[in-house]
């Protein structure tokens, strides 16, 4: 029997989250370990300045007071399982909007695979996009999302991942119907237009905050691969190979010679 653990960055009530478990069932063993609260790009963040509780909602269901997605994937691998007993596969999402380009850095989905992929096991960040921010996304069904995960984990099951250590798939799904997607492209990262959207205000007291704003949806325009975005835009199912090695190797001799 195969061993799933899903966790998100949206919080354990999540619709898409809990779509995701339903469409999983049937591989084997799922293990949810998600946030109390909405952690929407918290990052790859550790939370080290206080204490953690699991709190069992149902069996194998979990919500992690307060925790990150990287706390989520962290105590999980180490606490609800042990080193016989591993999970063969973790599957950050759905996430309630896309996380491309740049974008991932940010992401908490796709920190949750990151954290998974450092500790030695494979995994799978995926992402649901939406055509504007005013279509009702708890309405959504993320019918095309849940095929395209149970296409690719029984795949996975059925050989191996595909990935080396220390890589995992981030997956982004259009705003589309099943039958409307034109199918998968495997994509490299795009390059994100980011603007400062911060907005100040005056408390009662008359102390000034701000409040971040939503970034906007401005990308380079690029050649070569196609990008996640390309292909999010041109209705395909988007998956790119992402690595943490963030070293930029052609730039070493160069550097060496500067220096």
């Amino acid at each position: 029997m195969k061993k799933i653990l899903i966790t998100n960055d949206d919080g354990f009530d999540s619709p898409a989250l809990l779509a995701l478990i339903d469409a999983l069932k049937p591989f084997g063993e799922i293990i949810t370990v998600a946030p109390t609260l909405e952690k929407s790009a918290c990052g790859h963040s550790l939370t080290l300045t206080k204490p953690l509780r699991f709190v069992e909602l149902e069996k194998n269901f979990f919500k992690l007071d307060d925790g990150t997605p990287t706390d989520c994937v962290f105590l999980a691998l180490h606490k609800i399982y042990n080193e016989e007993y591993q999970p063969d596969l973790v599957i950050s999402g759905i996430n309630i909007g896309a996380n491309m380009g740049e974008d991932i850095t940010y992401s908490g989905t796709a920190s949750g695979a990151m954290e998974a992929v450092l500790q030695g096991v494979p995994a799978i960040a995926i992402s649901q996009d939406f055509a504007d921010d005013t279509k009702s996304k708890h309405g959504w069904n993320y019918e095309l999302a849940c095929k395209t995960i149970v296409k690719l984990v029984s795949k996975i099951f059925d050989g191996s991942f595909p990935l080396s250590p220390r890589k995992f798939l981030n997956i982004n799904i259009p705003a589309l119907e099943p039958h409307q997607c034109k199918g998968i492209k495997i994509t490299r990262t795009g390059n994100r237009i980011y603007t400062n959207d911060a907005d100040s205000h005056i408390n009662p007291r008359g102390h000034e905050f701000f409040w971040i704003g939503l970034i906007n949806h401005q990308w380079q325009e690029t050649t070569g691969q196609m990008t996640d975005v390309q292909a999010i835009r041109q209705g395909y199912v988007s998956i790119t190979p992402v690595h943490l090695d963030m070293t930029s190797h052609q730039d070493i001799k160069a550097l060496e010679s500067w220096i």
